[in-house]
């Protein structure tokens, strides 16, 4: 199947990580269509790097910013998407370091009415440090390049053919995370994008993935296929956001397959 494919990455005040995953972009076996950086309200060192990038990009860079007003990132995201020209979506976090085949395997896994449910592997905090201080190319790196001190789990960056597995339906939606998917766009905009009601941090990502299921969307697992590699930060130490929490309920407990404040307020 030949798709279009808009790669999105969400990033907020981290430039040097954010580097890392366009140097990964770069290095793809097949690069993505266009990507567009949907910026949550970062300052100007990272409007910096990515015109800094734009000028010898090897496929359109494209940022998409609006002013720092706390975590909503189901805005931002709303608002890259409708920037984009590509008939399939890939997202993924400004701290997910792609592998060279991740772009040609999430479009051979790319299905009508489905979405891929990438993974991730976790750096340790030290070696993080050590990529971002001497810009190692990790996209380029076979497994048995990386190490216990490296990475959690080096075993999951083997690719592997799963056939039938992949479509494995145990808890579709939990697991499911907005750092490493892929869907077609006409699915995105059929369930009214992401809900911008969630505000703060937590369900965002899992509230979509139940509106997908709900609109009669199926799971492929993108596991030992698309896996990323996520730099350490720290998490969020706060209280689960309850709102967030509460609306997630209400989507689950209600079959919703519909943001109630989505991507058409931007559509005219």
């Amino acid at each position: 199947m030949t798709v279009k494919v808009s790669l999105i990455i969400t990033t907020y005040n981290w430039p040097s990580a954010l580097r890392q995953v366009l140097d990964s972009v770069i290095h793809q076996k097949e690069l993505p269509d266009e990507v567009i950086i949907a910026d949550d309200g970062s300052t100007d060192e990272t409007k910096a790097l990515i015109e800094r990038y734009q000028s010898g990009f090897p496929c359109p860079l494209k940022h998409i910013w609006h002013p720092d007003d706390g975590f909503l990132s189901s805005k931002i995201r709303n608002k890259a998407v409708v920037a984009s020209s590509g008939d399939y979506l890939v997202f993924i976090d400004g701290d997910c370091i792609m592998r060279r085949s991740f772009i040609q395997n999430h479009k051979k896994l790319a299905r009508k009415k489905h979405f891929v449910s990438g993974n991730r592997v976790l750096l340790t905090e030290r070696f993080t440090n050590e990529v971002v201080q001497n810009n190692l190319p990790i996209c380029d790196w076979k497994p048995f390049n990386f190490y216990r001190e490296h990475i959690n789990r080096r075993w999951a960056l083997f690719h592997i053919p799963l056939g039938r597995l992949r479509k494995f339906k145990l808890h579709p939606w939990k697991g499911v995370k907005t750092c490493n998917i892929g869907f077609f766009k006409s699915d995105f905009l059929a369930v009214n994008g992401f809900d911008e009601r969630y505000k703060g941090w937590g369900y965002e990502d899992s509230d979509l993935t139940v509106r997908l299921i709900n609109r009669g969307l199926e799971k492929i697992s993108g596991r030992f296929a698309v896996t990323v590699i996520h730099m350490w930060h720290k998490t969020s130490t706060g209280k689960v956001n309850r709102d967030n929490l509460e609306r997630l309920g209400q989507t689950i407990k209600n079959n919703r397959d519909f943001a109630e404040e989505g991507i058409n307020q931007y559509i005219c």
